[in-house]
C-alpha cells in the first residue's frame, strides 16, 4: 500500500488525514515507546495485511473496519505487549470476517501469531441450536487457546473493552446482551488475571449500557458528595503526607473514588440505601519497598483509628490472581470510614495489568513470566482438565462462572502450602483442590488438628488435611454443598463413570435373565449374531447396548428374542424356565430409584419395573402404582434385597399430635434420639386439639423404622403415627 514510512527511529505516515491512519499514528507513539524499530516495521505490515483484507468493511458507526482492530492494538500497547501480540491484534477478526486464511498469516507473520488469531476467532460461522450456545461454545474453545497462550485472553479483553467503548451505535437488544455478558464473564476474567483496571472501565461501561439510569443517578450522587467532601479529603491527605515524610518514608498518595458498579453491587449485597454506603473514597500510598508498607500502615493507624476487622493482609497471603496489598478502614474525620490501599509501586503495576505486568521484559511465554502469570496458566489449565471431563458447553461455562467469582479463603496445606478457594468451601472443597485422586477417596478431614466432615465449611487461615481411603468413592449427595468447579466437574465425572460400570452390571443381569426364559445364554449367541445385531442398531460395543437395557431404553426381553431367533441359540426344551431375583444393595448409582409413592425401605416385599431414563423403579409390591404397571408384564423385574443393604432410604409418616406450640420440636428431638434424619416435614391438616403433619424421614431398614414408630408412640402429644403407602 505504501502508506507507511520510517525515518530514523520513529515511524510516521504519509500526511493522509483519513480516520485509520489516525489511530495507526496514535499506535505508532505508544510502540516507539518500547518496541525496537525491526518490531515497528512488523506491526506496520500487520497493518497493510489488515486494511487490505477489511477493505470495504464498516462498523455500525461508520467508520472503517480497521479502525477497530488499530484500537484494540492500542490498548495493548498501553500494556507494553510484544510485538506478535500487536500483530495478533490488529488481525485478530480477518479470519472471521475476511477471505485471509490461517496459512496465509502463518506464511506472513510466523506461527505464534496465526495460532493466536485463530484463538481469539468466534464460532459465528458454525451452526449452533441458540445464541446462548455459541456463547458458551466460543468461551470454551477460548479456554482452550488462553492454555497455549495467555495473550489469546488479552486481545479477546481488549477487543471486549473497546466494544464497550463504542457501544452507542448497537441497537438497545444487542447493548443489554453485550453489557449482561461483559458483567458475567468478561469483567470477572479480568478481575481473575489481575488486570483490575481494564476490569474496573468494563464493569462501569457495562453497568452503564445495562442500567443507563442507575449510572446516571449514582454518578451524580459521587460528584456531589465529592465536591462536599472535596476539602475534608484534601485535609486528609495532608495529615498523611506531613506525617510519612517525618518519618523519611518515599512515598506516592492516590485519591480515588468507588464506580457507580462498585456502589451498586454493595447496595445490593447489603440491603443499603444510597445514603448508607459511606465508605466511597478511597487513599492509595504506594512506597519502594515491602518493609514500608507496615511501616505505613503504624503511621496512618497512630493518625486515625482503624476500624475492627476491616484489615486484610494481602501482601503475606496474595489473591489467587497474584494481588499483593494492604487493606485497612480509618475513622476519618466526622466519623467517616476512609478505605486505604498500601502497596509498593511493583505491586501497583501488577495490581493495574496483572498478567499484562513486565510482558515485553519477559523472554519465555511458556514458563517464565511474573507471579499472575504463572497463576493465571495454572488457572487456566484447570480448566482445560474440566474442559476434558464436561461434555456440554453451557455446562462447561456455568462451572467456571463459580470461579469467576470468588469471593476468597486461604488455606494452609500439612506442609505450609497456602491454596485460595471461593467463600463457602468446604474440606471436600479443598481435597479436589490438591488433586483430583485425594478428593475421590475422601472420607473426612482434620481442620487444625479437629476431625470433621467433608461438608464442613473452612475459613481462612485454618490448617486442612484430607483423611482418605483406598475403598472410597464419590457420592451423589456430595453435589450439594461443594462449591468449586473443580470439585463439581471432577465428582460428575466420577459418578457417571460409576454409574455406567452399575448400569453395564445391571443390563448384564437383566439381558441374562431374559435369554435364561429362552433357555440359552448370552455365551452361546454366536459372535457374528452378537456383532451383526450391535451393528444394526448402531452400538460401538456391547457395553453401550448393556447400559441402554439397564436405563429402560430397551426392553431385555425384545433384545433377547433378536439375539436368540437364530436356531442355533434358541433351545426350546430348556425355555421358560424361573429366573433368580435380581439383588439390590442400595449402592447403585443411578441404574436403580426407589419410587415416591410407597418408599420402599430394605425389608419390604419389592418388585421392580424398568421406566424409560431411569433404569428399575422400585415400589412396595402392595403399591397401588405397582398393581398399575404389573399390566405390562414386559417391563417388570423380578428383584429382592441383598443380605448387605447400604445407605439411607426415605420412609413417609403420618403424625397425629396435639395441637399446640412445640409439638413439631418435640417430635423431630423423638426422630434424632433414633438416629434418623428428617428430610422434609408440613401439615397436612388441623382442628382446634389435633394437628396431622406428614414426615419424610430416611431409615436404614424396617427394623430402624419400627424403632422410630415406638418410639413416637410413647411420646406424650403423639395421638398416632404410621407409615404411608402408595
Amino acid at each position: 500500500m505504501g502508506i507507511v514510512q520510517t525515518r530514523g527511529m520513529e515511524a510516521v505516515l504519509t500526511p493522509e488525514s483519513d480516520t485509520r491512519l489516525q489511530e495507526l499514528n496514535a499506535l505508532d507513539k505508544r510502540l516507539a515507546e518500547y518496541l525496537p524499530i525491526e518490531h515497528l516495521a512488523r506491526v506496520h505490515k500487520a497493518f497493510e495485511v489488515g486494511d487490505h483484507a477489511h477493505a470495504g468493511q464498516t462498523r455500525k458507526s461508520g467508520e472503517p473496519y480497521i479502525t477497530h482492530p488499530v484500537a484494540v492494538a492500542g490498548i495493548l500497547a498501553e500494556m507494553h505487549i510484544d510485538a506478535d501480540g500487536i500483530c495478533a491484534a490488529i488481525l485478530h477478526d480477518t479470519l472471521e470476517d475476511t477471505p485471509l486464511t490461517h496459512a496465509e498469516i502463518e506464511r506472513e507473520f510466523g506461527p505464534a501469531v496465526a495460532d493466536i488469531v485463530d484463538g481469539v476467532t468466534k464460532l459465528d460461522k458454525m451452526h449452533f441450536q441458540s445464541r446462548q450456545e455459541a456463547t458458551a461454545e466460543s468461551f470454551r474453545k477460548m479456554v482452550l487457546a488462553m492454555a497455549r497462550d495467555l495473550r489469546v485472553i488479552m486481545i479477546k479483553l481488549a477487543d471486549r473493552l473497546h466494544n464497550m467503548r463504542t457501544l452507542g451505535s448497537m441497537a438497545a437488544d444487542a447493548r443489554r446482551r453485550i453489557a449482561r455478558e461483559t458483567l458475567d464473564i468478561y469483567a470477572p476474567i479480568a478481575q481473575r488475571l489481575g488486570m483490575n483496571r481494564l476490569k474496573g472501565e468494563l464493569q462501569d461501561l457495562g453497568f452503564q449500557a445495562l442500567y443507563p439510569f442507575r449510572h446516571q443517578v449514582l454518578e451524580a450522587h459521587l460528584k456531589s458528595r465529592y465536591g462536599d467532601r472535596r476539602e475534608g479529603m484534601n485535609r486528609i491527605q495532608h495529615t498523611i503526607a506531613e506525617k510519612l515524610r517525618h518519618e523519611q518514608v518515599p512515598f506516592r498518595l492516590v485519591s480515588r473514588i468507588k464506580s457507580p458498579y462498585s456502589i451498586y453491587r454493595k447496595m445490593r449485597s447489603e440491603h443499603k440505601d444510597l445514603d448508607d454506603v459511606l465508605d466511597v473514597y478511597g487513599v492509595r500510598v504506594l512506597v519502594k519497598e515491602p518493609l514500608q508498607c507496615y511501616l505505613t500502615l503504624g503511621v496512618l493507624h497512630s493518625l486515625f483509628k482503624p476500624v475492627d476487622g476491616r484489615f486484610r493482609d494481602f501482601i503475606a497471603i496474595p489473591k489467587a490472581n497474584g494481588y499483593q496489598s494492604l487493606h485497612t478502614v480509618l475513622f476519618g474525620p466526622g466519623g467517616s470510614p476512609l478505605e486505604v490501599q498500601i502497596r509498593t509501586e511493583d505491586m501497583e503495576m501488577m495490581a493495574e495489568r496483572g498478567i499484562a505486568a513486565h510482558w515485553a521484559y519477559k523472554a519465555d511465554l511458556s514458563g517464565g513470566g511474573n507471579t499472575a502469570q504463572a497463576r493465571a496458566r495454572d488457572w487456566v489449565s484447570g480448566l482445560v482438565d474440566q474442559h476434558a471431563h464436561t461434555a456440554s458447553s453451557l455446562d462447561f461455562i456455568e462451572s467456571v462462572r463459580v470461579d469467576l467469582f470468588p469471593d476468597e479463603v486461604y488455606l494452609f496445606t500439612p506442609k505450609g502450602d497456602i491454596l485460595a478457594l471461593p467463600r463457602n468451601a468446604t474440606a471436600l472443597d479443598f481435597a479436589y483442590a490438591v488433586h483430583t485422586h485425594v478428593g475421590d477417596h475422601a472420607v473426612a478431614a482434620r481442620v487444625d488438628q479437629k476431625l470433621v466432615p467433608l461438608r464442613t465449611r473452612l475459613s481462612s487461615g485454618q490448617a486442612v488435611e484430607i483423611i482418605t481411603a483406598s475403598s472410597a468413592q464419590p457420592q451423589i449427595g456430595w453435589l450439594e454443598f461443594v462449591v468449586t468447579s473443580k470439585a463439581r466437574t471432577a465428582i460428575r465425572h466420577a459418578l457417571k463413570q460409576i454409574q455406567h460400570e452399575d448400569s453395564v452390571e445391571i443390563g448384564h443381569r437383566l439381558l441374562d435373565r431374559a435369554l435364561e426364559q429362552l433357555g440359552t445364554a448370552l455365551e452361546n449367541v454366536p459372535i457374528a449374531v452378537l456383532d451383526a445385531y450391535l451393528a444394526e442398531q448402531r452400538f460401538k460395543r456391547i457395553e453401550e447396548l448393556l447400559a441402554e437395557i439397564a436405563m429402560g431404553n430397551r426392553m431385555p426381553q425384545s433384545v433377547a428374542r433378536s439375539l436368540a431367533s437364530d436356531s442355533r441359540v434358541l433351545d426350546l426344551g430348556q425355555a421358560q424356565r424361573p429366573s433368580e431375583n435380581i439383588l439390590i444393595t442400595g449402592t447403585e448409582r443411578g441404574v436403580v430409584s426407589f419410587g415416591n409413592c410407597c418408599h420402599p425401605v430394605p425389608g419390604d416385599d419389592i418388585v421392580g419395573f424398568l421406566s424409560a431414563g431411569k433404569g428399575i423403579v422400585v415400589h412396595q409390591r402392595e403399591c397401588p402404582n405397582a398393581v398399575e404397571l404389573g399390566k405390562t408384564p414386559d417391563r417388570a423385574v423380578q428383584i429382592a434385597w441383598d443380605r448387605d443393604v447400604q445407605g439411607d432410604f426415605k420412609v413417609a409418616l403420618k403424625v397425629v399430635v396435639d395441637n399446640k406450640p412445640g409439638v413439631l420440636a418435640t417430635v423431630a428431638a423423638a426422630i434424632a434420639e433414633c438416629n434418623a434424619n428428617i428430610d422434609t416435614v408440613e401439615y397436612q391438616e388441623r382442628d382446634l386439639r389435633t394437628a396431622a403433619m406428614l414426615f419424610v424421614i430416611e431409615v436404614r431398614n424396617r427394623k430402624h423404622l419400627a424403632d422410630i414408630l415406638r418410639r413416637l408412640r410413647r411420646a406424650p402429644v403423639v395421638h398416632a403415627v404410621g407409615r404411608l403407602v402408595g
